[in-house]
């Protein structure tokens, strides 16, 4: 999940122009103040998009890393017991369970951004 996160914040930290970067030059403003008034609100979209897709990837992530032989008893380690057992009913559900977790992480952090950028396009339903 490192890597999506990374990709996605650089491409957010470049997403501002060049005529916006010279106006910051412009009023004379100091990198850090060009970073915080201009290139971190370009890139919150970026990062919330980052975001929302690791929240569903960890999730995934552990229950993949519970399959293989993991002492705590999370929902990976009873998918694979089950699935020795024959048990697909108690199987499917913990799928569903994960699937619900998984959408309500994703739920969590568009609410968050919705909040955060409600300036941006893609918030108010224009185009980005």
């Amino acid at each position: 999940t490192f890597f999506p996160m990374l990709v996605n914040t650089v491409a957010g930290l470049n997403a501002s122009s060049s005529i916006e970067r010279d106006l910051m030059r412009t009023y004379a403003a100091s990198y850090w103040e060009t970073l915080f008034k201009l290139r971190l609100p370009a890139a919150a979209p970026f990062i919330f998009n980052a975001l929302k897709i690791n929240s569903t990837l960890a999730l995934i992530g552990a229950i993949v890393a519970e399959f293989f032989g993991t002492p705590i008893v999370g929902m990976g380690f009873r998918i694979s017991t089950e699935v020795g057992k024959l048990n697909i009913d108690l199987v499917w559900a913990e799928i569903a369970v994960a699937a619900v977790a998984g959408s309500a992480f994703y739920g969590v952090i568009a609410l968050i951004e919705r909040a955060v950028t409600f300036w941006h396009p893609s918030v108010r339903g224009g185009r980005a």
